[in-house]
């Protein structure tokens, strides 16, 4: 068993909601706000979604999108022009009623999603088929009045992207839908080193207003589920509410078809989840503000910070680094380093100065390895390419252990129960079964797999012909 460097972070397996918490706050992400349900990203917390935004958007950029910006504000006509779509947000919307001591003569919802903006804005400006395709994307905050609330998984404001895109006909916007779960996918797997599982929401799960909703699906460390990022392809539904139409080669009037997807802050909880450990946050190379931290040894001998800040000027090259020469005892800054979750460690000393080398620790395995300070350039992107596969492959196998098949509903209802995670198991397509499960088991259907198999012939919880595989879990 290693040291436990930091003892303030209650353990995982005692409370993991806790442990949870505890992170969030000493790796000083964020702060509460006297809000309820609103946080106040710290610049730690803020600089791991400015790393998410930028990779994503040079990912978005590179398949075609532009970055535009719509109002934060919604007129409730315009919102209650798909019924479906208003039905599904009723519940958590916050109106705006007064605008200084005059109240408005209709009300201003504070935008939960974006759909209705867009969809006003292609009507006025999509008129022939050389007008297409529109692929939009923003970036922005939302607000969804939830009843309970977490930093990051669920709050009241939160920062996302949401992509809107517009298409001449159902094969091309389905394309897109599918095309940019493939994104968000590429995305957890080499960025953030989360593996995920791709499909298709039932239509009890999918989006208000959407005819088919695909979701990736995560597994935490406590064997629930996070929906880390979903597409939505919508048909022409939102087209023939809002009259978005175009002239088609033959001169005839046809809808556009639509889509949507978004990725939220809601990520950065399954970093937490998926990587961290007891002594705090543990973050993918790519993904961590500060790759490598360089903590000197006795820094008041001679030689040591001269020496420190020369490998600041070599390692900089390679790696975003940072050198802690603040006159903290080295012990509370290895444990502060930890707890941020930094992916290595350089060490400097006196010793290490007369052998010509540096210690490199790793914040994932803890493993030290002496390095000569000439080949630190070369060692330390080596190293980093190595934790970050190293975090992805442990992520992977957690996946793999923690994936379980049931054939009958007594079966499912012990695996929930001991073990938790993912079951996969099969479904006649009733809603009524999902609702059973749900009820009894606390599970939910997360989606129905890409690359279907049959593990049996039978729905798990009414025993009838299955018609297809689902992914069940208890979810965030």
């Amino acid at each position: 068993m290693p040291e436990k460097l930091v003892e303030q972070i209650t353990a995982r397996d005692v409370d993991f909601a806790k442990w949870y918490t505890d992170i969030v706050k000493k790796a000083d992400l964020i702060d509460y706000s006297s809000v309820r349900g609103c946080m106040i990203l710290k610049p730690y917390g803020y600089a791991l979604w400015e790393n998410i935004q930028r990779e994503l958007d040079l990912r978005f950029k590179a398949a075609g999108h532009e970055n535009v910006y719509m109002p934060l504000f919604i007129p409730e006509s315009l919102l209650q022009k798909e019924k479906e779509h208003v039905e599904g947000f009723a519940p958590e919307v916050a109106w705006v009623t007064h605008g200084g001591e005059e109240k408005l003569t209709e009300r201003l919802c504070v935008r939960p999603t974006s759909e209705t903006l867009f969809c006003e804005l292609y009507a006025n400006i999509i008129h022939s088929y050389r007008d297409l395709p529109k692929l939009y994307n923003q970036w922005c905050s939302v607000v969804r009045w939830e009843k309970t609330t977490r930093p990051f998984l669920r709050s009241l404001e939160f920062l996302w992207q949401e992509g809107h895109t517009a298409h001449v006909d159902e094969a091309e916007a389905r394309g897109e839908t599918l095309k940019m779960l493939d994104v968000y996918a590429d995305f957890c797997r080499e960025f953030l080193a989360i593996p995920v599982v791709k499909g298709r929401k039932t239509d009890k799960e999918k989006f208000a207003g959407a005819r088919e909703t695909y979701t990736i699906e995560a597994i935490m460390h406590d064997g629930k589920a996070l929906q880390a990022g979903t597409t939505h392809y919508f048909g022409d539904g939102f087209a023939r509410a809002f009259g978005i139409q175009f002239s088609d080669k033959d001169n005839k009037l046809q809808y556009v078809h639509q889509t949507s997807w978004g990725m939220s802050t809601r990520i950065i909880g399954a970093v937490i989840m998926v990587h961290s450990d007891d002594n705090g946050l543990s973050l993918p190379p790519k993904l961590a503000p500060v790759q490598v931290v360089i903590v000197p040894i006795a820094p008041h001998k001679s030689r040591v910070l001269e020496k420190a800040r020369e490998v600041l000027e070599d390692v900089s090259a390679v790696a975003r680094v940072k050198l802690d020469d603040s006159d903290k005892q080295s012990g509370w800054k290895f444990s502060e380093h930890e707890m941020r979750g930094v992916p290595v460690r350089l060490e400097i000393g006196p010793k290490d100065i007369e052998q010509g080398q540096a210690t490199l620790v790793r914040r994932d395995t803890r493993e030290k390895t002496a390095v000569p300070l000439k080949e630190l350039s070369m060692k330390i992107p080596k190293l980093l390419k190595e934790i970050q596969a190293g975090m992805y492959e442990r992520a992977k196998k957690r996946l793999e252990d923690g994936t379980h098949t049931a054939q009958n509903f007594d079966e499912f209802k012990d695996i929930i129960e001991r073990e938790g995670g993912f079951i996969k198991a099969m479904w006649c397509g009733a809603q009524e079964c999902e609702e059973i499960i749900k009820a009894e088991t606390g599970a939910t259907s997360r989606c129905m797999p890409h690359g279907q198999e049959a593990v049996g012939d039978e729905c798990v919880c009414c025993g009838r012909p299955a018609k297809t595989l689902v992914y069940w879990g208890k979810a965030y």
